[in-house]
């Protein structure tokens, strides 16, 4: 089921809603601008990679990721009910924790006909409580996700890009425990990371010593094996 936030996002990109939900080469597409197709996921990436890899063959494609930097909770014992409670979440994504999701994608990103948009978005997540189904389960469920503001967007085209999610202070040669430190992210987000700059060719991995690996960036990255693809 289609949320708010799906929709708001839409109308961000287009006013026309005949240019909304249209269908390309068989496949249903969230909106088209200037001849790009625009698909916006809410979900993981991984469910439109295969979708997007074959709409790349002959089309500009923009893959646009939205991620909670704030969330309202918002929370009702039933369906139109009063608010019971409401607070802000304490968990807030930021542009970093694209790579959990690129760890999906990188079959596909780069490619030139391809644009990668985070955006950092504050939600409002309107909830309904219930009983656990099962042991340790949530005692809510999601009814609806709403748009608050846009608080930043960054765009992504090739490997080289994603260089600026690399920390200041990086040594020539790092390890993720470099970034994950001076990233201020989880050293399972930083592993991630370093996955998909390597797959990309934005790093290469120069060293192993035993279970250490070390890395270099590659400031002239641009992956020419999937650009060709797209020839």
């Amino acid at each position: 089921m289609e949320t708010t936030l799906h929709r708001q996002l839409k109308a961000l990109y287009v006013d026309d809603p005949e240019r909304r939900e249209v269908t390309v080469d068989g496949f249903r597409i969230d909106a088209v601008v200037d001849g790009t197709l625009v698909e916006i996921q809410c979900a993981s990436l991984s469910a439109i990679r295969d979708k997007v890899r074959r709409l790349l063959d002959r089309h500009a494609v923009r893959v646009v990721k939205p991620l909670a930097a704030r969330k309202l909770l918002v929370t009702r014992q039933r369906k139109n009910g009063p608010v019971v409670s409401q607070r802000h979440s304490p968990s807030r994504a930021t542009a970093f924790q694209i790579f959990d999701e690129l760890v999906h994608f990188v079959t596909v990103f780069p490619h030139e006909r391809l644009t990668l948009e985070v955006l950092l978005v504050d939600v409002e997540e309107h909830r309904l409580r219930r009983k656990p189904r099962r042991w340790r389960g949530k005692d809510y469920r999601v009814q609806d996700r709403l748009l608050r503001s846009v608080a930043e967007r960054r765009e992504f085209r090739t490997a080289s890009d994603l260089l600026a999610f690399l920390p200041a202070g990086l040594p020539e040669e790092f390890t993720t425990a470099d970034v994950a430190e001076l990233a201020s992210v989880p050293r399972w987000l930083a592993q991630k990371a370093a996955y998909c700059l390597t797959e990309t060719g934005a790093v290469a991995c120069v060293e192993r010593r035993g279970r250490l690996r070390l890395y270099r960036r590659n400031d002239d990255a641009v992956h020419p094996a999937r650009i060709r693809r797209a020839a």
